[in-house]
Protein backbone atom coordinates (compact mmCIF):
# COMPACT_ATOMS: atom_id res chain seq x y z
CA UNK A 1 0.00 0.00 0.00
CA UNK A 2 2.90 2.35 0.75
CA UNK A 3 4.27 1.77 -2.76
CA UNK A 4 0.88 2.60 -4.28
CA UNK A 5 0.71 5.91 -2.43
CA UNK A 6 4.25 6.81 -3.52
CA UNK A 7 3.44 5.81 -7.09
CA UNK A 8 0.50 8.21 -7.22
CA UNK A 9 2.48 11.04 -5.62
CA UNK A 10 5.16 10.67 -8.30
CA UNK A 11 2.96 9.75 -11.27
CA UNK A 12 0.18 12.35 -11.01
CA UNK A 13 2.49 15.39 -11.45
CA UNK A 14 4.21 13.62 -14.36
CA UNK A 15 0.82 12.80 -15.87
CA UNK A 16 -0.29 16.43 -15.63
CA UNK A 17 3.01 17.55 -17.15
CA UNK A 18 2.71 15.20 -20.15
CA UNK A 19 -1.00 16.00 -20.49
CA UNK A 20 -0.24 19.71 -20.68
CA UNK A 21 2.27 19.11 -23.47
CA UNK A 22 -0.21 17.00 -25.46
CA UNK A 23 -3.06 19.47 -25.05
CA UNK A 24 -0.80 22.38 -26.00
CA UNK A 25 0.26 20.61 -29.18
CA UNK A 26 -3.37 19.99 -30.13
CA UNK A 27 -4.50 23.54 -29.32
CA UNK A 28 -1.59 25.06 -31.24
CA UNK A 29 -2.38 22.98 -34.32
CA UNK A 30 -6.04 24.02 -34.14
CA UNK A 31 -5.12 27.72 -33.91
CA UNK A 32 -2.47 27.65 -36.62
CA UNK A 33 -4.70 25.45 -38.78
CA UNK A 34 -6.92 28.45 -39.48
CA UNK A 35 -4.08 29.89 -41.57
CA UNK A 36 -4.68 27.32 -44.32
CA UNK A 37 -3.74 23.88 -45.65
CA UNK A 38 -0.14 24.75 -46.53
CA UNK A 39 0.46 25.94 -42.96
CA UNK A 40 -1.03 22.73 -41.56
CA UNK A 41 1.30 20.74 -43.83
CA UNK A 42 4.33 22.78 -42.71
CA UNK A 43 3.50 22.38 -39.03
CA UNK A 44 2.92 18.64 -39.47
CA UNK A 45 6.25 18.09 -41.21
CA UNK A 46 8.16 20.30 -38.76
CA UNK A 47 6.58 18.49 -35.81
CA UNK A 48 7.88 15.18 -37.17
CA UNK A 49 11.39 16.62 -37.67
CA UNK A 50 11.47 18.11 -34.17
CA UNK A 51 10.07 14.97 -32.55
CA UNK A 52 12.74 12.80 -34.17
CA UNK A 53 15.48 15.25 -33.16
CA UNK A 54 14.20 15.24 -29.59
CA UNK A 55 14.00 11.43 -29.54
CA UNK A 56 17.61 11.14 -30.73
CA UNK A 57 18.95 13.35 -27.93
CA UNK A 58 16.39 12.51 -25.23
CA UNK A 59 18.77 9.86 -23.93
CA UNK A 60 20.70 12.58 -22.09
CA UNK A 61 17.72 13.40 -19.87
CA UNK A 62 16.78 9.74 -19.43
CA UNK A 63 20.35 8.89 -18.39
CA UNK A 64 20.50 11.71 -15.84
CA UNK A 65 17.12 10.53 -14.53
CA UNK A 66 18.17 6.99 -13.70
CA UNK A 67 21.73 7.78 -12.55
CA UNK A 68 20.59 10.56 -10.22
CA UNK A 69 17.79 8.33 -8.89
CA UNK A 70 20.40 5.71 -7.96
CA UNK A 71 22.70 8.30 -6.39
CA UNK A 72 19.79 9.82 -4.46
CA UNK A 73 18.82 6.42 -3.11
CA UNK A 74 22.45 5.79 -2.10
CA UNK A 75 22.65 9.20 -0.37
CA UNK A 76 25.50 10.04 -2.75
CA UNK A 77 24.28 13.26 -4.35
CA UNK A 78 27.91 14.36 -4.70
CA UNK A 79 28.14 12.03 -7.70
CA UNK A 80 24.55 12.78 -8.73
CA UNK A 81 25.35 16.49 -9.08
CA UNK A 82 28.57 15.71 -10.89
CA UNK A 83 26.76 13.54 -13.42
CA UNK A 84 24.15 16.25 -13.91
CA UNK A 85 26.88 18.77 -14.74
CA UNK A 86 28.40 16.42 -17.30
CA UNK A 87 24.95 15.94 -18.84
CA UNK A 88 24.55 19.72 -19.00
CA UNK A 89 27.89 20.04 -20.80
CA UNK A 90 26.86 17.39 -23.33
CA UNK A 91 23.37 18.85 -23.84
CA UNK A 92 24.87 22.34 -24.28
CA UNK A 93 27.12 20.98 -27.06
CA UNK A 94 24.10 19.30 -28.65
CA UNK A 95 22.21 22.58 -28.37
CA UNK A 96 24.99 24.43 -30.21
CA UNK A 97 24.99 21.74 -32.91
CA UNK A 98 21.24 22.20 -33.32
CA UNK A 99 21.69 25.97 -33.60
CA UNK A 100 24.16 25.51 -36.47
CA UNK A 101 21.89 23.00 -38.21
CA UNK A 102 18.85 25.22 -37.74
CA UNK A 103 20.49 28.37 -39.06
CA UNK A 104 22.25 26.88 -42.08
CA UNK A 105 20.38 23.72 -43.11
CA UNK A 106 16.66 24.18 -42.36
CA UNK A 107 15.73 24.78 -46.00
CA UNK A 108 17.61 21.66 -47.12
CA UNK A 109 15.94 19.56 -44.40
CA UNK A 110 12.45 20.64 -45.48
CA UNK A 111 13.22 20.07 -49.14
CA UNK A 112 14.62 16.58 -48.50
CA UNK A 113 11.69 15.70 -46.23
CA UNK A 114 8.85 16.89 -48.47
CA UNK A 115 10.21 17.46 -51.96
CA UNK A 116 8.00 20.57 -52.03
CA UNK A 117 9.55 23.91 -52.92
CA UNK A 118 6.47 25.71 -51.56
CA UNK A 119 6.78 24.08 -48.13
CA UNK A 120 10.54 24.66 -48.09
CA UNK A 121 10.17 28.34 -49.01
CA UNK A 122 7.36 29.12 -46.57
CA UNK A 123 8.45 26.85 -43.73
CA UNK A 124 12.21 27.42 -43.47
CA UNK A 125 12.10 30.28 -40.96
CA UNK A 126 9.49 28.46 -38.86
CA UNK A 127 11.72 25.36 -38.76
CA UNK A 128 14.70 27.52 -37.77
CA UNK A 129 12.75 28.92 -34.82
CA UNK A 130 11.61 25.43 -33.77
CA UNK A 131 15.14 24.01 -33.93
CA UNK A 132 16.50 26.89 -31.84
CA UNK A 133 13.68 26.28 -29.35
CA UNK A 134 14.62 22.59 -29.28
CA UNK A 135 18.20 23.54 -28.39
CA UNK A 136 16.84 25.07 -25.17
CA UNK A 137 14.51 22.09 -24.72
CA UNK A 138 17.31 19.50 -24.76
CA UNK A 139 19.12 21.25 -21.87
CA UNK A 140 15.85 21.71 -19.98
CA UNK A 141 15.07 18.00 -20.38
CA UNK A 142 18.37 17.10 -18.71
CA UNK A 143 17.50 19.35 -15.76
CA UNK A 144 14.03 17.80 -15.56
CA UNK A 145 15.78 14.42 -15.48
CA UNK A 146 17.63 15.57 -12.36
CA UNK A 147 14.40 16.75 -10.71
CA UNK A 148 12.62 13.48 -11.42
CA UNK A 149 15.66 11.54 -10.23
CA UNK A 150 15.40 13.10 -6.76
CA UNK A 151 11.64 12.49 -6.79
CA UNK A 152 10.61 16.12 -7.29
CA UNK A 153 8.08 15.56 -10.06
CA UNK A 154 5.96 18.42 -8.70
CA UNK A 155 8.52 21.12 -9.55
CA UNK A 156 9.07 19.53 -12.96
CA UNK A 157 5.30 19.69 -13.52
CA UNK A 158 5.11 23.37 -12.52
CA UNK A 159 7.95 24.30 -14.90
CA UNK A 160 6.26 22.41 -17.75
CA UNK A 161 2.90 24.07 -17.13
CA UNK A 162 4.43 27.58 -17.00
CA UNK A 163 6.34 26.96 -20.24
CA UNK A 164 3.35 25.47 -22.06
CA UNK A 165 0.84 28.09 -20.91
CA UNK A 166 3.29 30.74 -22.15
CA UNK A 167 3.44 28.99 -25.51
CA UNK A 168 -0.35 28.77 -25.94
CA UNK A 169 -0.87 32.39 -24.90
CA UNK A 170 1.82 33.71 -27.23
CA UNK A 171 0.74 31.50 -30.15
CA UNK A 172 -2.73 33.06 -29.88
CA UNK A 173 -1.32 36.58 -29.50
CA UNK A 174 1.46 36.50 -32.10
CA UNK A 175 -0.30 34.40 -34.73
CA UNK A 176 -3.39 36.61 -34.90
CA UNK A 177 -2.15 39.91 -33.43
CA UNK A 178 -3.96 40.06 -30.10
CA UNK A 179 -3.09 41.91 -26.86
CA UNK A 180 -1.44 44.70 -28.84
CA UNK A 181 1.19 42.37 -30.34
CA UNK A 182 1.92 42.18 -34.09
CA UNK A 183 0.15 39.65 -36.31
CA UNK A 184 2.97 37.37 -37.48
CA UNK A 185 1.10 34.29 -38.70
CA UNK A 186 3.04 31.02 -38.74
CA UNK A 187 6.30 32.69 -37.72
CA UNK A 188 4.49 34.15 -34.71
CA UNK A 189 3.72 30.60 -33.60
CA UNK A 190 7.41 29.80 -33.98
CA UNK A 191 8.40 32.79 -31.85
CA UNK A 192 5.86 31.71 -29.23
CA UNK A 193 7.31 28.21 -28.96
CA UNK A 194 10.85 29.64 -28.81
CA UNK A 195 9.84 32.04 -26.03
CA UNK A 196 8.10 29.30 -24.05
CA UNK A 197 11.09 26.96 -24.30
CA UNK A 198 13.50 29.77 -23.37
CA UNK A 199 11.42 30.65 -20.30
CA UNK A 200 11.28 26.99 -19.31
CA UNK A 201 15.06 26.78 -19.75
CA UNK A 202 15.73 29.83 -17.55
CA UNK A 203 13.35 28.58 -14.84
CA UNK A 204 14.95 25.12 -14.88
CA UNK A 205 18.41 26.70 -14.46
CA UNK A 206 17.09 28.80 -11.57
CA UNK A 207 15.63 25.77 -9.82
CA UNK A 208 18.82 23.73 -10.20
CA UNK A 209 21.41 26.40 -9.35
CA UNK A 210 19.41 28.46 -6.83
CA UNK A 211 16.38 26.68 -5.39
CA UNK A 212 18.10 23.30 -5.05
CA UNK A 213 21.51 24.61 -4.02
CA UNK A 214 20.79 24.61 -0.28
CA UNK A 215 19.58 21.00 -0.34
CA UNK A 216 22.05 19.48 -2.82
CA UNK A 217 24.95 22.01 -3.12
CA UNK A 218 24.47 22.34 -6.85
CA UNK A 219 26.72 25.37 -7.40
CA UNK A 220 30.11 23.72 -7.80
CA UNK A 221 32.87 23.57 -10.38
CA UNK A 222 33.18 20.30 -12.27
CA UNK A 223 36.09 19.25 -14.46
CA UNK A 224 34.85 16.11 -16.24
CA UNK A 225 37.23 13.30 -17.11
CA UNK A 226 37.11 11.57 -20.48
CA UNK A 227 35.97 8.30 -18.89
CA UNK A 228 32.99 10.03 -17.29
CA UNK A 229 31.96 11.75 -20.51
CA UNK A 230 32.21 8.41 -22.33
CA UNK A 231 30.11 6.73 -19.66
CA UNK A 232 27.30 9.28 -19.72
CA UNK A 233 27.58 9.79 -23.47
CA UNK A 234 27.41 6.05 -24.09
CA UNK A 235 24.34 5.61 -21.91
CA UNK A 236 22.70 8.65 -23.53
CA UNK A 237 23.42 7.24 -26.99
CA UNK A 238 21.80 3.88 -26.17
CA UNK A 239 18.67 5.42 -24.67
CA UNK A 240 18.51 8.00 -27.47
CA UNK A 241 18.74 5.28 -30.13
CA UNK A 242 16.00 3.36 -28.34
CA UNK A 243 13.63 6.35 -28.67
CA UNK A 244 14.84 7.42 -32.13
CA UNK A 245 14.38 3.94 -33.56
CA UNK A 246 10.76 3.92 -32.45
CA UNK A 247 10.00 7.46 -33.63
CA UNK A 248 11.60 6.91 -37.05
CA UNK A 249 9.78 3.62 -37.60
CA UNK A 250 6.50 5.36 -36.71
CA UNK A 251 7.31 8.04 -39.28
CA UNK A 252 7.79 5.36 -41.95
CA UNK A 253 4.54 3.70 -40.82
CA UNK A 254 2.73 7.02 -41.34
CA UNK A 255 4.29 7.36 -44.82
CA UNK A 256 2.98 3.89 -45.72
CA UNK A 257 -0.52 4.81 -44.52
CA UNK A 258 -0.42 8.12 -46.41
CA UNK A 259 -0.18 6.19 -49.67
CA UNK A 260 -3.56 4.58 -48.92
CA UNK A 261 -5.26 7.92 -49.56
CA UNK A 262 -6.65 10.91 -47.73
CA UNK A 263 -9.41 9.02 -45.93
CA UNK A 264 -7.03 6.42 -44.52
CA UNK A 265 -4.50 9.05 -43.51
CA UNK A 266 -7.14 11.21 -41.80
CA UNK A 267 -8.57 8.22 -39.91
CA UNK A 268 -5.07 7.13 -38.92
CA UNK A 269 -4.20 10.59 -37.58
CA UNK A 270 -7.46 10.74 -35.58
CA UNK A 271 -6.80 7.32 -34.03
CA UNK A 272 -3.19 8.19 -33.20
CA UNK A 273 -4.31 11.47 -31.64
CA UNK A 274 -6.80 9.62 -29.43
CA UNK A 275 -4.17 7.01 -28.62
CA UNK A 276 -1.90 9.84 -27.44
CA UNK A 277 -4.17 10.21 -24.43
CA UNK A 278 -3.12 6.68 -23.50
CA UNK A 279 0.54 7.52 -24.06
CA UNK A 280 0.40 10.17 -21.35
CA UNK A 281 -0.31 7.89 -18.38
CA UNK A 282 2.02 5.27 -19.86
CA UNK A 283 4.88 7.80 -19.96
CA UNK A 284 4.01 9.05 -16.47
CA UNK A 285 4.00 5.61 -14.87
CA UNK A 286 7.13 4.64 -16.83
CA UNK A 287 8.97 7.68 -15.45
CA UNK A 288 7.73 6.74 -11.99
CA UNK A 289 9.13 3.22 -12.40
CA UNK A 290 12.57 4.66 -13.24
CA UNK A 291 12.54 6.85 -10.12
CA UNK A 292 11.35 4.18 -7.68
CA UNK A 293 13.46 1.32 -9.03
CA UNK A 294 16.57 3.51 -9.35
CA UNK A 295 16.26 4.84 -5.82
CA UNK A 296 15.77 1.36 -4.32
CA UNK A 297 18.81 0.08 -6.21
CA UNK A 298 20.76 3.02 -4.80
CA UNK A 299 19.62 2.10 -1.28
CA UNK A 300 20.98 -1.40 -1.79
CA UNK A 301 17.48 -2.94 -1.90
CA UNK A 302 17.08 -4.19 -5.49
CA UNK A 303 14.34 -6.67 -4.55
CA UNK A 304 12.27 -3.77 -3.21
CA UNK A 305 12.92 -2.11 -6.56
CA UNK A 306 11.52 -5.17 -8.32
CA UNK A 307 8.42 -4.97 -6.11
CA UNK A 308 8.07 -1.25 -6.85
CA UNK A 309 8.38 -1.87 -10.60
CA UNK A 310 5.67 -4.52 -10.41
CA UNK A 311 3.36 -2.25 -8.41
CA UNK A 312 3.81 0.54 -10.97
CA UNK A 313 2.94 -1.88 -13.80
CA UNK A 314 -0.19 -3.12 -11.98
CA UNK A 315 -1.50 0.34 -11.12
CA UNK A 316 -0.65 1.73 -14.55
CA UNK A 317 -2.32 -1.21 -16.31
CA UNK A 318 -5.54 -0.69 -14.36
CA UNK A 319 -5.53 2.97 -15.41
CA UNK A 320 -4.89 2.09 -19.07
CA UNK A 321 -7.56 -0.64 -19.15
CA UNK A 322 -10.20 1.74 -17.77
CA UNK A 323 -9.21 4.36 -20.34
CA UNK A 324 -9.20 1.76 -23.12
CA UNK A 325 -12.65 0.49 -22.15
CA UNK A 326 -14.06 4.03 -22.38
CA UNK A 327 -12.44 4.55 -25.80
CA UNK A 328 -13.79 1.20 -27.03
CA UNK A 329 -17.37 1.93 -25.95
CA UNK A 330 -17.41 5.53 -27.22
CA UNK A 331 -15.18 5.06 -30.29
CA UNK A 332 -17.55 6.55 -32.87
CA UNK A 333 -18.66 9.58 -30.81
CA UNK A 334 -14.98 10.30 -30.16
CA UNK A 335 -14.18 10.02 -33.87
CA UNK A 336 -17.05 12.40 -34.70
CA UNK A 337 -15.47 15.05 -32.49
CA UNK A 338 -12.64 15.24 -35.03
CA UNK A 339 -14.68 14.81 -38.21
CA UNK A 340 -18.48 14.69 -38.26
CA UNK A 341 -19.05 15.52 -41.94
CA UNK A 342 -17.34 12.59 -43.71
CA UNK A 343 -18.83 9.19 -42.71
CA UNK A 344 -16.07 7.21 -44.42
CA UNK A 345 -13.50 9.00 -42.25
CA UNK A 346 -15.19 8.78 -38.86
CA UNK A 347 -16.38 5.17 -39.40
CA UNK A 348 -12.84 4.02 -40.23
CA UNK A 349 -11.42 6.15 -37.41
CA UNK A 350 -13.88 4.52 -34.98
CA UNK A 351 -12.69 1.05 -36.00
CA UNK A 352 -9.06 2.11 -35.51
CA UNK A 353 -9.87 3.69 -32.13
CA UNK A 354 -11.48 0.42 -31.03
CA UNK A 355 -8.35 -1.39 -32.20
CA UNK A 356 -6.08 1.02 -30.36
CA UNK A 357 -8.15 0.90 -27.16
CA UNK A 358 -6.44 -2.27 -25.99
CA UNK A 359 -3.33 -1.89 -28.12
CA UNK A 360 -2.50 0.83 -25.58
CA UNK A 361 -2.00 -1.85 -22.92
CA UNK A 362 1.01 -3.29 -24.77
CA UNK A 363 2.41 0.19 -25.34
CA UNK A 364 1.91 0.81 -21.63
CA UNK A 365 3.71 -2.43 -20.71
CA UNK A 366 6.59 -1.25 -22.86
CA UNK A 367 6.72 2.09 -21.03
CA UNK A 368 6.33 0.61 -17.54
CA UNK A 369 9.04 -2.02 -17.94
CA UNK A 370 11.34 0.19 -20.02
CA UNK A 371 11.19 2.68 -17.16
CA UNK A 372 11.96 -0.03 -14.61
CA UNK A 373 14.84 -1.44 -16.69
CA UNK A 374 16.26 2.07 -17.04
CA UNK A 375 16.20 2.23 -13.25
CA UNK A 376 18.69 -0.65 -13.06
CA UNK A 377 20.74 0.61 -16.02
CA UNK A 378 19.80 -2.17 -18.47
CA UNK A 379 20.19 0.25 -21.36
CA UNK A 380 21.89 -2.05 -23.87
CA UNK A 381 18.95 -4.45 -23.87
CA UNK A 382 16.49 -1.57 -24.27
CA UNK A 383 18.34 -0.28 -27.34
CA UNK A 384 18.61 -3.73 -28.91
CA UNK A 385 14.96 -4.58 -28.25
CA UNK A 386 13.86 -1.31 -29.86
CA UNK A 387 16.09 -1.75 -32.92
CA UNK A 388 15.14 -5.40 -33.50
CA UNK A 389 11.38 -4.97 -33.09
CA UNK A 390 11.22 -1.70 -35.04
CA UNK A 391 13.20 -2.79 -38.09
CA UNK A 392 12.77 -6.58 -38.19
CA UNK A 393 9.11 -6.73 -37.14
CA UNK A 394 7.22 -3.42 -37.36
CA UNK A 395 8.37 -1.85 -40.63
CA UNK A 396 8.52 -5.13 -42.64
CA UNK A 397 5.10 -6.28 -41.38
CA UNK A 398 3.56 -2.87 -42.09
CA UNK A 399 4.84 -3.05 -45.67
CA UNK A 400 3.67 -6.64 -46.20
CA UNK A 401 0.23 -6.16 -44.63
CA UNK A 402 -0.43 -2.88 -46.49
CA UNK A 403 1.09 -3.49 -49.94
CA UNK A 404 1.43 -7.26 -50.36
CA UNK A 405 -1.70 -8.53 -48.59
CA UNK A 406 -3.55 -5.26 -49.37
CA UNK A 407 -5.23 -5.14 -45.96
CA UNK A 408 -5.27 -1.33 -45.93
CA UNK A 409 -5.55 0.59 -42.66
CA UNK A 410 -6.55 -2.52 -40.69
CA UNK A 411 -3.36 -4.24 -41.86
CA UNK A 412 -1.32 -1.21 -40.88
CA UNK A 413 -2.72 -1.22 -37.37
CA UNK A 414 -2.34 -5.00 -37.11
CA UNK A 415 1.39 -4.53 -37.72
CA UNK A 416 1.46 -1.83 -35.01
CA UNK A 417 -0.43 -4.18 -32.68
CA UNK A 418 2.03 -7.06 -33.20
CA UNK A 419 5.02 -4.73 -32.86
CA UNK A 420 3.94 -3.25 -29.53
CA UNK A 421 2.81 -6.65 -28.25
CA UNK A 422 6.20 -8.25 -28.95
CA UNK A 423 8.10 -5.24 -27.59
CA UNK A 424 6.01 -4.90 -24.43
CA UNK A 425 6.09 -8.62 -23.61
CA UNK A 426 9.83 -8.82 -24.35
CA UNK A 427 10.60 -6.10 -21.81
CA UNK A 428 8.26 -7.63 -19.25
CA UNK A 429 9.98 -11.02 -19.62
CA UNK A 430 13.39 -9.35 -19.33
CA UNK A 431 12.29 -7.59 -16.14
CA UNK A 432 11.17 -10.78 -14.41
CA UNK A 433 14.02 -12.99 -15.68
CA UNK A 434 16.67 -10.57 -14.39
CA UNK A 435 18.61 -11.74 -11.33
CA UNK A 436 17.60 -8.88 -9.05
CA UNK A 437 19.65 -10.10 -6.12
CA UNK A 438 22.79 -9.19 -8.05
CA UNK A 439 21.71 -5.69 -9.15
CA UNK A 440 23.94 -2.91 -7.81
CA UNK A 441 24.23 0.84 -8.27
CA UNK A 442 26.13 1.98 -11.34
CA UNK A 443 29.48 3.19 -10.06
CA UNK A 444 31.21 6.28 -11.40
CA UNK A 445 34.86 7.26 -11.35
CA UNK A 446 36.09 9.02 -8.17
CA UNK A 447 35.04 12.67 -8.09
CA UNK A 448 37.50 15.30 -9.11
CA UNK A 449 35.99 18.77 -8.99
CA UNK A 450 37.67 21.96 -9.84
CA UNK A 451 36.34 23.78 -6.81
CA UNK A 452 36.90 21.72 -3.73
CA UNK A 453 35.20 18.47 -4.80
Amino acid sequence: MKNWKNILLLAIPSLLSFATQTVVGTVNLIMVGHLGAIVIAIVGVVNIIIYNAFALFSGIGHTVNYLVAQNYGANDMRNGIRRTYIALYISALVGMLLLVIGIFFSDHILWLTTGSKEIADQGTYYLQLRIIAQAFGIVSFALHGFLRGVGDTRTSMILSIVSNVTIVTLVYALTFGHFGLPELGLNGAGYAILAGEAIGFVLALFVFFVAKNKQFHTRIGVRPRTSEVKELGGESFKLGMQEFSMSLSMFIFTMFVARLGTTALAANEIALNVMAFGFMPAFAFGATATIMVGQEVGRGSPLKGRRAGTDVAIMGSIFILLLGAAEFVFAEPIARLYNSTEPEVFHLAAILIMTSAFLQLFDALYNFYAGALRGIGDTTFLMRASLVTSWLIFVPLAYVFIYVFEWGSIGAWLSLYLYLMVLGISLMVRFYRTDWSGITIRKSAPAEHAAGM
